[in-house]
C-alpha cells in the first residue's frame, strides 16, 4: 500500500508522544553581550600590560562565535590564532585549556580530540559562566615563557572575568 509523504508524516506525528508534538520551536540562550566581551578583553589586556606582556585576546560567546579580538601592538604573530584556540578549547570542553592539556597528557593514546580544529593543550583559555550556565570563553596568548607563558596568560584571563563577575551573577 502506497502512502504520500503527507500521510506518512501525519502517521509519524500521531504515534509521537504528545510532549514531542508540542515541542518548543524557539529557544532563548544566555550569552555574553558585546559590551561584556569588550569589558572582559579590556580588563585582561590592562592586566597583561601591567605584567609587561604583549598578547592577543579572543572572547567567544556561548556558541563559539567571535565577539572580540584585541591584538596588542607588538604581539607575536601566532598569538592571534593561539588565543582563539585557547578560548575554543575552554568553551567546548567547559574547562580551562590548561586542565584539558593535563587531561590529554594523562591519556596520550587518546589524542583524537587533539586533531580537531581549534583545540590546544596550552594554558590561557578559560570558560565564562553565569551561575551554572556557560556563556562564553576567553583565550589569551603571547606571554613569553620567561614571563610565565600560558600560566600568566591565564592570570590575565582571570582578571578579565573578575571585572565582569558582578554582571554574571547567575
Amino acid at each position: 500500500m502506497m502512502y504520500g509523504i503527507g500521510r506518512l508524516l501525519a502517521l509519524a506525528l500521531a504515534g509521537m508522544p504528545l510532549s514531542l508534538q508540542a515541542a518548543q520551536t524557539l529557544v532563548t540562550e544566555r550569552t555574553l553581550s558585546v559590551d561584556a566581551a569588550l569589558e572582559v578583553a579590556s580588563a585582561a589586556l590592562e592586566h597583561c600590560r601591567k605584567e609587561g606582556s604583549r598578547v592577543t585576546i579572543t572572547v567567544l560567546d556561548h556558541a563559539a562565535r567571535t565577539k572580540v579580538v584585541l591584538r596588542e601592538d607588538g604581539a607575536n604573530l601566532h598569538s592571534t590564532e593561539h588565543s582563539l584556540r585557547k578560548a575554543y578549547t575552554a568553551l567546548t570542553y567547559n574547562m580551562p585549556s590548561s586542565e584539558y592539556g593535563k587531561r590529554a597528557a594523562k591519556n596520550p593514546g587518546s589524542a583524537g580530540p587533539l586533531h580537531l580544529a581549534n583545540i590546544t593543550t596550552a594554558a590561557g583559555g578559560l570558560p565564562i559562566h553565569a551561575g551554572d550556565t556557560l556563556v562564553g570563553a576567553i583565550g589569551i596568548s603571547g606571554t613569553p615563557g620567561a614571563k610565565g607563558g600560558g600560566a600568566a596568560d591565564e592570570g590575565c584571563a582571570r582578571a578579565g572575568i573578575e571585572r565582569i563577575s558582578k554582571g554574571l551573577g547567575g
